[in-house]
This record gives structure tokens, C-alpha cells and sequence, in this order.
């Protein structure tokens, strides 16, 4: 889920780059510090903007740089459990895949891909079914819900999300085109009358 936060901090601005300009210094330091950060309340910070310095910077005794309150908007981005969410397949393992969902990436276990046995060709980057016949691969857009989930602040990329597609309107967006069974062949019960005029179905 992408949201629009506005956050305050306290950035840091060192001695050296006194001699700048201070607003452009606070924020190439700002988009530097945040930007690619996860936070408990927000999640990934993907790009910060409208940039502004709150009061006047403070400069502490022994360090010589100066600490400057900001706030700022940031686009986060935030998955949540049991959220249903589109993404890409980028790489296919031993034990399923893994999907680009918007700027992170999610595993989609071999057992949660679909209703049915697969065998995984990591060669060929492709994950067929093997009695529906089903072909995932590399570059596949999918469908899927949000189903394990554990953010690593200290750093994003060490973040866990699993990911199913084993529930009804999930799965890659091609299975999801695909024509519902047809069941106009099916034999329909006939209905007869007994002696009482009751109708009644006979198979």
C-alpha cells in the first residue's frame, strides 16, 4: 500500500558543507538519510519532497556540526498482511519464486502457487503445474495476498513477505483471462410428472 506521510526529524549537516547553500545542503542530506529506510510507522520511504528546515539549526560544543529539525512528505510504501497485492515474478528458485511487489520483493513458495503439484525448472525460469498444465515464469504479472510479514528496519532488503496465490482470483493475470469452464455440455436433470402431479428429477 502506497501512502503520503508527513514526517519530522532532525537531520545532521556537517561543518563541511557550511559553505553551501544551506536549504539545497538539508536536502540532498535529507533524501541521502531517508530515502530506501524503513520505518516502524510508515514503511519504506521510497522519495521524500517538499523539504523545508524548522527553526533555526543548533550547533552542539565538541562536535561542530549542526542539528537541524525538518519536516518533509515522503511516498512510503507499507504492505500489510492479508493485503491483496500485483507484482512481478523476477526470479525463479528450487523451493518458487520471487515477486517484485512495488519497491520490495516477496517469495512465493512452491506450495502456494496453485492448487495443483509443480515442477520447478530453474534453468528455464518456469514453474509448471503438473495436471493443470499452468506455466508461471520470469516476467509474469501476478496476483497474490499478503500472507507472512516481517519488516527489517535495520535494512529493507533483509525483509521477509511471503506471499499465496492459492485462494479464489489469485494467480498470475494470464490464468486470471482465462475463459470460466464451460458447462453448457453438461446433461441437465430431466423433470417428469409422478401420478400425484408432483414434479419430481430424475437423473
Amino acid at each position: 500500500m502506497y501512502t503520503l506521510a508527513k514526517i519530522h526529524d532532525t537531520v545532521r549537516v556537517p561543518p563541511e558543507r557550511f559553505g553551501e547553500n544551506l536549504d539545497n545542503a538539508i536536502k540532498d542530506i535529507v533524501q541521502k538519510t531517508f530515502e530506501g529506510t524503513l520505518r516502524r510507522n510508515h514503511g519504506l520511504i521510497v522519495v521524500v519532497d517538499n523539504i523545508k528546515p524548522v527553526g533555526d539549526g543548533i550547533v552542539i560544543h565538541g562536535d561542530g556540526s549542526m542539528y537541524q529539525k525538518v519536516e518533509f512528505e515522503a511516498l512510503t510504501f507499507n504492505p500489510l498482511l492479508q493485503e491483496l497485492i500485483d507484482g512481478v515474478v523476477c526470479e525463479v528458485v528450487e523451493f518458487g519464486a520471487f515477486c517484485h511487489i512495488g519497491p520490495l520483493d516477496a517469495l512465493l513458495h512452491m506450495s502456494q502457487i496453485m492448487n495443483d503439484y509443480v515442477d520447478v525448472d530453474v534453468e528455464s525460469n518456469r514453474i509448471q503445474g503438473k495436471e493443470t498444465k499452468r506455466i508461471l515464469k520470469v516476467g509474469d504479472p501476478i496476483r497474490a495476498r499478503i500472507v507472512a510479514l516481517s519488516l527489517n528496519e535495520l535494512s529493507a532488503r533483509e525483509s521477509k513477505i511471503g506471499l499465496t496465490m492459492r485462494q479464489p482470483a489469485l494467480g498470475a493475470h494470464e490464468w486470471l483471462a482465462e475463459p470460466k469452464d464451460d458447462k453448457r455440455g453438461e446433461r441437465k436433470p430431466e423433470r417428469r410428472h409422478d401420478r400425484r402431479g408432483e414434479r419430481r428429477e430424475q437423473k
